[in-house]
């Protein structure tokens, strides 16, 4: 029996009303806790307990001891690692102090399964959350394996097998995907991303989506600190949310916001600002490969799991979108 809410109500923030505890958290690493803001700014105003987290992939190692919450854990002020030029967590934290907010954004090492599992735990443990919403930039993370592209899913499906097994330590799992057509430079054919959605619709797994938007003050938000990212990282700024903040703003087309994208050709359109919210539970158990990476410690583990998984399998091919 799927759990029916009014089409009035928002798909995601409905699931969140009773939660007290939220953490908000980037699944694949890099800049995706940013994909992540404008939700955790949207549950921060309503008055909830919110806490951010991001799969990083700085040098945190050098972090002084009091930094870590645990292993593999570690809490991310404004004032961390100055010399580091590149550190996501570091700027975002500044911007959320810049607009007084909470600005500590919690760093979870780029490991295996197991070890980011407890890392997790801590997290959850500790500031007693009873909610997660995992937040990918990208679709990637809607790929089950057997896809002709899979993009870049190595940190995304950790993430989901790391909080598959905590289901019954915390109430509500939700995992949001934003920024629908960015993972084609990586290959994904988001024909079968829409297959993919409509089998999760199938398994009542899909609660539906809602777009960003810059009438917002959460989405107005989210375009200032994606801005602000590009300005603090200027030789590696975000291309997911350089396409998200500019798909929000109502760009389209070949944008050009980094000499990063030099070379290719972009396709920025209204579709990139698009939640699109599951059930974790419901996604994990569509994905092919995750009992093959249960008891990975490393991410290299990771990644040869999946390839050996990819050699054992016959390919979807793409799917192109008829429209």
């Amino acid at each position: 029996m799927i759990a029916m809410t009014a089409l009035h109500t928002n798909p995601l923030f409905a699931r969140l009303e009773s939660a007290r505890h939220v953490l908000v958290a980037g699944a694949g690493g890099g800049f995706d806790v940013y994909a992540g803001l404008p939700i955790a700014l949207s549950l921060l105003h309503q008055g909830k307990d919110v806490h951010l987290a991001n799969l990083t992939f700085a040098a945190v190692e050098g972090l002084p001891l009091e930094d870590w919450l645990a292993p593999d854990v570690a809490a991310v002020t404004p004032r961390s690692a100055l010399h580091q030029t590149y550190f996501p967590e570091r700027t975002l934290a500044q911007w959320l102090e810049l607009h007084g907010y909470p600005s500590t954004v919690h760093a979870l090492a780029r490991t295996g399964v197991q070890p980011l599992r407890a890392a997790y735990r801590a997290l959850i443990e500790r500031y007693e959350i009873d909610a997660v919403v995992l937040v990918d930039g990208g679709t990637d993370i809607l790929m089950c394996g057997d896809e002709s592209g899979l993009g870049t899913p190595e940190e995304d499906l950790t993430s989901v097998a790391a909080l598959a097994d905590l289901v019954d330590l915390v109430p509500e799992l939700l995992v949001v995907s934003v920024g629908f057509g960015v993972d084609a430079y990586h290959g994904v054919s988001h024909g079968l991303v829409l297959e993919n959605i409509a089998a999760l619709e199938r398994d009542g797994a899909y609660l539906g989506a809602f777009s960003l938007s810059r009438t917002t003050r959460e989405g107005a938000l989210y375009v200032d600190a994606v801005a602000h990212a590009q300005q603090h990282t200027p030789e590696h700024p975000s291309i997911v949310n350089g396409q998200i903040a500019a798909a929000v703003r109502g760009e389209f087309g070949n944008v050009r916001f980094t000499a990063r994208t030099s070379g290719s050709e972009l396709f920025v359109n209204p579709l990139m600002s698009l939640c699109f919210v599951f059930t974790l539970e419901g996604l994990a158990h569509r994905c092919r490969y995750l009992d093959r990476i249960e008891n990975t410690h490393l991410m290299r583990q990771v990644s040869s799991a999946i390839a050996e998984f990819r050699d054992d399998v016959t390919w979807r091919p793409p799917r192109r979108i008829p429209h």
